[in-house]
């Protein structure tokens, strides 16, 4: 990132963001560098910290996602980590799990994955649409309030990032 860069420009990177719906996810099972190669290839765009594999043993550990079967993962496992590592910066790992288990009781997980995806690129693509929230569907709304909290966590990023570069300390009079 240019110290001249601007917000615009940072809207312009978000508009280009794509982020895989599940059928573009491998559906093959991977073993873990195969994981963390593509989680991250995944995220950078977004300037997300990068998943290690501590990360993830730990998300394993904790049950947050089912555990590899013979060392390696599979669809769902990578929909729930780059799902984590999305909200992982706002929310505790209990609280996520808690959430995408709420969104995926009332719709196939594959369902509910592809649906928080095409809210998340669609409030990147367009962060100052408004947004709809309703008591008639509430893991739409959940979905789309978790979209959104990501998308104002990465605005808010760059707004102190560009606000930090154009700010000069100034002497203080005493």
């Amino acid at each position: 990132m240019a110290a001249n860069e601007t917000y615009a420009d940072w809207q312009a990177r978000m508009a280009k963001v794509i982020l895989p719906k599940w059928i573009e996810l491998p559906n093959f099972d991977l073993y873990m560098d195969q994981v963390l190669l593509l989680i991250n290839e995944t995220l950078q765009p977004l300037g997300a910290d990068p998943v290690t594999a501590a990360m993830i043993n730990n998300y394993v550990k904790h049950k947050v996602i089912l555990s590899p079967v013979k060392k390696k993962y599979q669809i769902m496992q990578l929909a729930d980590i780059i799902v984590i590592s999305l909200l992982k910066p706002s929310y505790p790992l209990d609280k996520i799990r808690q959430g995408i288990d709420q969104v995926t009781a009332t719709g196939y997980p594959k369902r509910a994955y592809d649906n928080f995806i095409t809210v998340l690129t669609n409030q990147l693509h367009h962060p100052d649409d408004p947004l709809t929230i309703s008591d008639q569907d509430l893991s739409h709304s959940l979905t789309t309030a978790a979209a959104q909290l990501i998308v104002n966590k990465l605005r808010t990023d760059e707004l102190l990032r560009l606000n930090q570069v154009q700010t000069k300390p100034q002497q203080i009079e005493k």
